[in-house]
């Protein structure tokens, strides 16, 4: 899976599913301040991405990754 093929995916579940305003994802957007992603959506975004992606996030692994493009990237290393 590609880059764009991650990045898609993520965007989509994020507008579609989390209800997050499109205009709001792009690369540098922040999770928490740019997009309003809080600890209990963590917990779908987790569900989300297993169903998608095929493999479980660990949240302490998601303590540096602040930007829509870091957690594509997360994402990326581990579909890799």
């Amino acid at each position: 899976m590609t880059r764009q093929e991650i990045e898609e995916k993520v965007k989509t579940f994020l507008i579609d599913e989390m209800e997050i305003d499109k205009e709001t994802v792009y690369p540098a957007a922040r999770l928490k301040d740019d997009m309003g992603i809080d600890s209990l959506d963590l917990v779908d975004i987790v569900v989300i991405v297993d169903r998608i992606f095929g493999f479980r996030i660990k949240i302490e692994e998601l303590k540096d990754v602040q930007t829509f493009s870091q957690f594509c990237g997360y994402i990326e290393k581990k579909v890799g």
